[in-house]
């Protein structure tokens, strides 16, 4: 059992002991209480100490926990709440915590209608009715687009990844001709620029996998779970996007943006790497040290005619070339086709 966990339990026990008018409990008291609690949960022997209980009692009393119970001792052993309706579970909030409690929901709200937060509807009403919402309208829009195809397997891909589940999944991308059968060892869901990966061990190696890709997909039981520790910071600080190479190195690549647009790349950075190397009337520099993948060379083409790339010169010659393709398309549009 989590550290954590512990806490929780010892700390429910003890706000049962101090709310209890009609016991006295002393240091000990509620020591033994405490073990005897960790134990109905863990079904083994867990003796807590003297000074840990003390310390639970401290931070009780404290504002760390929101909870600033008024625990006091009475007849120079016995510990009660001076506060005899109060509870730990009963923690009055003022204005500017309802406040913010209805900003939540409002964000929350948002989320009604999307399949992995299917079971928070009932959760987002109770809080209304707890905090005395009203039915404002949301001053915070999150871009989001249910319809995406592949949306529908988040579920199970979620709840595979929280329990530990190998998968086998029926997958065809978009250059194949037949669909796979693919083995995976789910560790992290994806979403970049309103598209969502499955992050996922497979022959020997981490591999991203896009949902609207997945056709079909079923739970293996029979084969043990391979967990990584995945970590996603790490895995995706060199990049832009969900493309990641195990062999390419990160590179330094140089950009200059016309002056008009500037302050739109200062203040959004295209990665956190990002530096700006110089500024003049030309327009304005910046570095970032980045794989080069696909995600970055549309990145660069979104900005059109106001970015442009000054090295590495691989980049430069694939964005180049890109563009004059772009050009030749609009040459050899065919008249009728525009009416």
């Amino acid at each position: 059992m989590s550290s954590n966990k512990n806490a929780l339990i010892r700390y429910k026990t003890l706000d049962k002991c101090l709310k209890n008018k009609y016991t006295k409990y002393t240091l000990e008291d509620l020591m033994n209480e405490c073990s005897e609690a960790l134990f109905e949960f863990e079904g083994k022997e867990c003796f807590v100490s003297k000074r840990t209980i003390q310390l639970d009692l401290q931070n009780m009393r404290s504002e760390k926990l929101g909870y600033e119970a008024p625990i006091e001792v009475y007849e120079r052993k016995y510990y009660r709440y001076s506060d005899q309706e109060y509870s730990i579970h009963q923690i009055s909030v003022n204005e500017n915590d309802l406040k913010a409690m209805n900003n939540a929901v409002q964000i929350l709200k948002q989320f009604k209608d999307f399949s992995m937060f299917k079971d928070m509807n009932g959760v987002i009403q109770k809080l209304e009715n707890s905090i005395h919402s009203t039915s404002q309208k949301s001053i915070i829009h999150l871009d989001k687009n249910e319809q995406l195809k592949g949306l529908e397997h988040i579920d199970i891909l979620y709840e595979s990844i929280l329990n530990k589940k190998v998968l086998k999944i029926c997958y065809k991308s978009f250059k194949a001709r037949e669909q796979n059968l693919l083995l995976v060892h789910p560790q992290l869901l994806k979403e970049y620029n309103n598209r969502w990966f499955l992050i996922c061990w497979h022959n020997n190696a981490i591999y991203n996998f896009a949902l609207d890709r997945m056709e079909e997909i079923e739970i293996e039981d029979g084969v043990e779970y391979i967990d990584k520790d995945f970590d996603a910071d790490r895995y995706f600080g060199e990049v832009i996007g969900a493309t990641v190479s195990e062999t390419q190195r990160p590179q330094n690549v140089l950009f200059i943006v016309d002056s008009k647009h500037a302050p739109y790349v200062k203040t959004k950075p295209f990665h956190h790497s990002q530096e700006l190397v110089r500024e003049d009337e030309t327009g304005t520099t910046f570095k970032i040290c980045v794989q080069l993948n696909f995600e970055l060379e549309r990145m660069i083409l979104g900005m059109g005619e106001f970015l442009t790339v000054l090295a590495p010169r691989k980049l430069k010659q694939r964005i180049a070339k890109s563009i004059r393709k772009a050009h030749e398309n609009y040459h050899v549009l065919p008249e009728e086709n525009i009416r």
